[in-house]
């Protein structure tokens, strides 16, 4: 509650009902004077921000050192003591994957004109035309591939290359889709071509996406197909948070099925409930880890490195035991649904991985 001057008047500003008490019955909203001088509204902020630290802070105590607990307060009505679930995973979230993206992620690869190309301790840098000699990358072979076996390799390939393959970089890609797998030079070129074929012998509607796809990747990258790759990954990467917040409400099915014959007790917002805060536990956990990986980089002690391993042994007793208190099931019935779930779960995060990254394809 602030300190704001009460209004004499008791009728509510928001919703006109009559008040009882400086709080609307109502609506909520406090029955003080509008007007707020500079200090009112200085002290109005650093209230909100206490106020929230210190029921962030006393949630996560809760949360950390008392598995289970906060679910069942949840679903038994008792939440006014502690911070709101969504908030705290909005809360959490971002703020771990500030930490995530800084420490994990490259700035994306700038693909212009002039492409350094890497090999080993020495580096080649060319300006990138329409079109190379054959003579110049047999010089570009020679100097700078390691082996004389793989330089004969690559003059042989350029000898039975056409002119137009003639473009490609030296170096062997470890990517199996190659932009240069597309024989199009534009999306108008190849729906005429199609156009010119029998209704039966053109490409299937997904065949015609893949092949569009590959054209305009074609023409992003042109033929660096490592460059095409790091943007992928990068791309991918920042898909995380997407990926675990469509993961929460799966995870949650998951759980309903395990505990389908509770149905009348456990509804299906109680599941995601508790998956809510298994989620907000599992973000504290890694910025943890993290934290002691920084420690051993920069401390070079061995000792952080060690601590980790206490650390994921409490995460699995915490997961089993958080599924014993909320669910309230014997030591025997839980284990067994504990490895189910986390198979379950692992399975869905694999098939979630796969078609994130597929997608991701799309956003280049």
């Amino acid at each position: 509650m602030s300190h704001a001057k009460e209004r004499q008047e008791k009728v509510c500003l928001n919703c006109n009902a009559g008040l009882h008490g400086r709080f609307c019955h109502h609506c909520g909203q406090e029955n003080r004077e509008p007007k707020e001088s500079v200090w009112g509204l200085i002290t109005h902020f650093f209230y909100d921000i206490t106020h929230f630290d210190g029921k962030f802070f006393s949630t996560v105590k809760y949360l950390v050192l008392k598995p289970g607990f906060l679910p069942k307060e949840y679903i038994t009505g008792r939440r006014a003591s502690y911070l709101n679930p969504i908030r705290m995973y909005v809360f959490t979230s971002a703020f771990f994957f500030i930490i995530f993206f800084s420490i994990f992620t490259k700035d994306k690869i700038n693909i212009n004109r002039n492409t350094t190309f890497q090999y080993g301790k020495d580096s080649v840098e060319y300006k990138r035309k329409d079109s190379i000699s054959r003579e110049n990358l047999k010089k570009l072979a020679l100097r700078y591939v390691g082996t004389k076996e793989d330089s004969a390799e690559i003059l042989e390939a350029f000898e039975r290359a056409p002119d137009s393959m003639a473009r490609k970089t030296v170096a062997k890609s470890p990517v199996k889709f190659s932009t240069s797998s597309s024989e199009y030079k534009s999306v108008r070129e190849y729906d005429s071509l199609q156009k010119t074929l029998p209704k039966d012998k053109r490409d299937s509607w997904f065949a015609a996406l893949m092949q569009k796809r590959k054209i305009h990747l074609k023409k992003t990258y042109g033929d660096d197909d490592t460059a095409m790759m790091k943007d992928w990954v990068n791309t991918f990467v920042h898909q995380f948070p997407k990926l675990l917040f469509v993961s929460l409400p799966l995870f949650a099915l998951i759980l309903h099925l395990l505990y389908i014959r509770r149905r009348k007790q456990f509804f299906y917002v109680s599941h995601g409930i508790f998956s809510i805060y298994l989620y907000i536990f599992g973000f504290i956990v890694l910025l943890v880890s993290f934290g002691l990986g920084y420690l051993s980089n920069a401390t070079g002690w061995d000792v952080f490195d060690w601590l980790q391993l206490p650390l994921w042994l409490y995460v699995i007793y915490y997961n089993y035991k958080s599924m014993r208190v909320f669910y309230g099931q014997g030591t025997g019935k839980t284990l067994v649904k504990f490895l189910l779930l986390n198979i379950l779960a692992s399975i869905t995060i694999l098939i979630l991985f796969v078609l994130f990254f597929i997608l991701t394809a799309f956003q280049l």
